[in-house]
């Protein structure tokens, strides 16, 4: 399969590409993964937007966040295990697999907790590029 180049757009502006792909989702899965969009670019309206690996992703200082649907469920991905960890707590009830949160429309990940790990990993990877 060939890789197409990841296109960013300019932090704190939505992509055309991941509007596209929310907009190809079933309702629930829809409506779900914008309101994660918004907690996500609320707490870091520094990141910029871009469909990377075919998901849309997060990147301010480097990896930040990502999202996708599946037919089964929603991911939300933190890209650090240590902070899944560190927040097992605000977690259950959740599947976790790795860096992933697994969540559905009828039960959405808390946008508190949404903004709680984006923010930490805009302050890891502030911390991370200043070394």
């Amino acid at each position: 399969m060939k890789k197409t180049p990841a296109k960013s757009v300019q932090a704190g502006a939505p992509s055309p590409g991941v509007d596209a792909y929310i907009a190809a989702l079933p309702e629930p899965q829809r409506a779900a993964l914008e309101n994660l969009r918004q907690a996500i670019r609320r707490a870091a309206p520094g990141a910029s937007e871009q469909l990377s690996y075919h998901i849309p992703t997060y990147k301010q200082n480097g990896w930040l966040v990502a999202f996708a649907a599946f037919a089964s469920h929603l991911s939300f991905v933190v890209m650090r295990e240590a902070l899944v960890n560190e927040h097992a707590a605000e977690l259950k009830g959740f599947k976790i697999s790795g860096t992933s949160i697994h969540f559905s429309p009828e039960k959405p990940l808390p946008q508190d907790l949404v903004m709680k790990l984006v923010k930490a990993r805009v302050r890891e990877n502030g911390l991370n590029a200043k070394k």
